[in-house]
């Protein structure tokens, strides 16, 4: 029996009925033209400009993604330092490869936009699940602030590592070939968090759940996290969902496979992107086994979606979330919420194969 894919929201100007595709299909057709493998365009990320120009279609308000009280956002640097992984900066002499993490989690205290540092975790409210956020090249995970902590708003722990090598400000400046060390750097940020939540005392005991794990990334962080959720060399069974922004795959990572019982799978893809073209999301999408779903963002670029761009950021917030809370959380209603955020023209069309 064939899945169904279901165009929900439609962008754009677009109208299309609903359709189905074989699952064998090679490649979902995008207006514009056919998908085809590859990896990103790579190189630094493009600066964001401010909200959406005048004249631009606006989103109508958003329902709150979860039901609940509001909660605090804490934020403890964990300076993470892999001794089994050798680094050797520009200039500099090997060393041991040292992963500097922001961690949000909930938190008590009084919410807002501000992180509260090393603020008394919410305790009684969890265990949470985990997402482990991946920056993008030449970036750094502050960037992504305002989406990393709507996720913990919503009830995650949210880890995101500064990658040694490829982040705006490493020594020597970024390098590009080093992205296939993060998938590893991923998985060790993982083992080093649970071993902390599973210790009996200290600021992280209890904080997370191990059995509900998630990967995000956008940019190279994209191919960084799809690499550990579905390449054949660095696929981490732990991870039970992947969100990927702008994303592709990565070379050198032994090839992709999606198995039956593959994580579940929201990719997000900006039509007017140049640094990560479209054709290279929708490549991987069509190869991914359902459920996923692709959260197209006609006339959006690379960066300024995911980091204040408006009314795309507040989408991919309550999108993302309630992709989390469907799968993670296993919440109930999370997944209807998700079928049922509406159509905005012009702003986003979300695919679905659930």
């Amino acid at each position: 029996m064939m899945p169904t894919l279901r165009l929900l929201a439609l962008g754009g100007g677009l109208l299309a009925p609903s359709f189905a595709l074989p699952a064998a299909a090679p490649a979902l057709q995008w207006p514009g033209g056919a998908p085809v493998h590859g990896s990103s365009a790579g190189g630094p990320e493009a600066p964001a400009p401010g909200p959406s120009a005048p004249g631009a279609p606006e989103a109508p308000p958003l329902a709150p993604s979860t039901p609940g009280p509001a909660l605090a956002v804490g934020l403890r640097v964990l300076p993470l330092l892999d001794r089994s992984r050798a680094i050797r900066p520009a200039g500099g002499r090997t060393e041991s490869r040292e992963l500097l993490t922001y961690l949000r989690y909930p938190a008590l205290g009084v919410p807002g936009r501000a992180d509260l540092a090393n603020a008394a975790p919410a305790r009684s409210a969890g265990p949470f699940p985990l997402i482990v956020f991946a920056h993008g090249f030449a970036a750094t995970p502050g960037l992504y602030a305002r989406l990393l902590q709507s996720w913990v708003r919503a009830g995650y722990v949210v880890a995101a590592p500064l990658f040694p090598r490829t982040n705006a400000n490493a020594p020597g400046g970024p390098d590009e070939s080093d992205v296939v060390n993060q998938p590893n750097d991923v998985r060790f940020v993982i083992s080093r968090l649970l071993a902390a939540s599973s210790a009996g005392t200290g600021p992280l005991a209890g904080l997370i759940d191990p059995s509900r794990i998630a990967v995000a990334g956008q940019s190279d962080g994209g191919e960084t996290a799809l690499a550990v959720a579905y390449s054949r060399r660095f696929r981490d069974p732990r991870v039970g969902a992947a969100i990927i922004l702008s994303g592709a795959e990565m070379a050198g990572v032994g090839g992709f496979s999606f198995p039956a019982g593959s994580a579940p799978l929201l990719a997000a893809q900006g039509t007017a992107d140049t640094s990560n073209e479209p054709r290279f999301t929708y490549a991987f999408f069509n190869l991914a086994r359902h459920p996923k779903y692709l959260l197209r963002l006609p006339g959006a670029g690379h960066l300024p979606p995911y980091i204040r761009q408006q009314p795309q950021l507040s989408i991919v917030e309550r999108v993302t979330t309630a992709f989390l809370d469907g799968y993670l959380k296993r919440s109930p209603g999370a997944l209807q919420r998700l079928l049922s955020l509406g159509s905005v023209p012009r702003v986003y069309a979300l695919l679905s194969d659930p």
